[in-house]
């Protein structure tokens, strides 16, 4: 069974790109542009890695893994991405439970190598 990204993304372009990237290394994606929409699709089906943006048009990013949190419905692993270099950030973002943050632009390389290593 092939393992299940849900890209946590506003900007279209950069889902887009992320889509064609993960489906063609073999995982199956599901995308979201808003909170609600990250929720809505994180509890309808099981999750292995979330690609979590934290800026979106309905609020923090954060706020879906506390909600899949109280649904009992975390993803395997999610990887936060933040354009605020920042360690306050970088700590919120570990203490929600984000096993990764990086910071944005993210190099391709070094995304898939770190979801390939959480996803193993």
């Amino acid at each position: 069974m092939r393992a299940r990204i849900l890209i946590v993304e506003d900007s279209q372009l950069v889902t887009e790109a992320f889509s064609v990237l993960f489906t063609e290394a073999g995982y199956d994606v599901d995308v979201a542009g808003t909170v609600a929409a990250a929720i809505e699709q994180g509890t309808s089906q099981p999750v292995d890695l979330m690609l979590l943006d934290l800026s979106l048009p309905d609020g923090n990013g954060l706020e879906i893994l506390e909600a899949l949190r109280r649904q009992e419905s975390l993803p395997r692993a999610t990887v936060a991405m933040t354009g605020d270099n920042d360690s306050r950030t970088r700590r919120k973002c570990i203490e929600a439970g984000c096993a990764e943050v990086l910071l944005k632009p993210v190099p391709i390389g070094e995304l898939l190598r770190r979801i390939e290593r959480l996803l193993a």
